[in-house]
């Protein structure tokens, strides 16, 4: 494990976390990336204040690194039915290892199965992220005009160092 995955870690979110959080949502080329259109300062602090920290059904953590907060990641019900999984990651974050051990240690709170993410089809990296750690691909659903790839993650994860030597094959 390298340095840096070792400072990878998960905490509860703060209310000044959100705000490091709607600069990473706001970053053109994560918009780009994830074709998640950006809220408006108000919208994003009243949706993660109500609808993602304010229902018990979540399971929301901070992602940090060597205590600077990295992005998030978050696992609903959606439409009473299916269980989803998603995350964000600043752009400083991006391909070092971060996203995999960040999934990992949340793979280990989050244990219900099936699992679901609905990562932008043109957004490989997620797709691979995703891949590396069981879920495999289930079809597509549309989000407005966009296609997206339907993963799901059916069993239980084994140890966290039995998914850390998957992700890093």
């Amino acid at each position: 494990m390298t340095e840096e995955h070792s400072e990878v870690s998960l905490r509860g979110v703060t209310d000044d976390d959100l705000f490091v959080l709607l600069a990473y949502e706001h970053d053109p080329e994560a918009v780009r990336r994830s074709r998640f259109t950006p809220r408006p300062r108000d919208a994003f602090l009243k949706h993660w204040r109500e609808r993602v920290l304010g229902d018990p059904d979540c399971l929301v953590r901070t992602v940090t690194v060597g205590g600077e907060v990295a992005g998030s990641v978050v696992s609903w019900t959606a439409e009473g039915e299916r269980r989803f999984v998603g995350y964000w990651l600043g752009r400083p974050y991006w391909g070092r290892g971060v996203g995999t051990r960040a999934l990992a240690l949340f793979l280990e709170l989050e244990r219900v199965r099936p699992l679901y993410a609905d990562p932008f089809h043109g957004n490989t990296a997620s797709v691979r992220l995703l891949e590396r750690h069981g879920f495999e691909q289930a079809g597509t659903v549309r989000h407005g005009t966009d296609d997206h790839i339907l993963l799901v993650l059916r069993k239980q994860p084994g140890t966290l160092a039995d998914q850390n030597a998957t992700a890093h094959r």
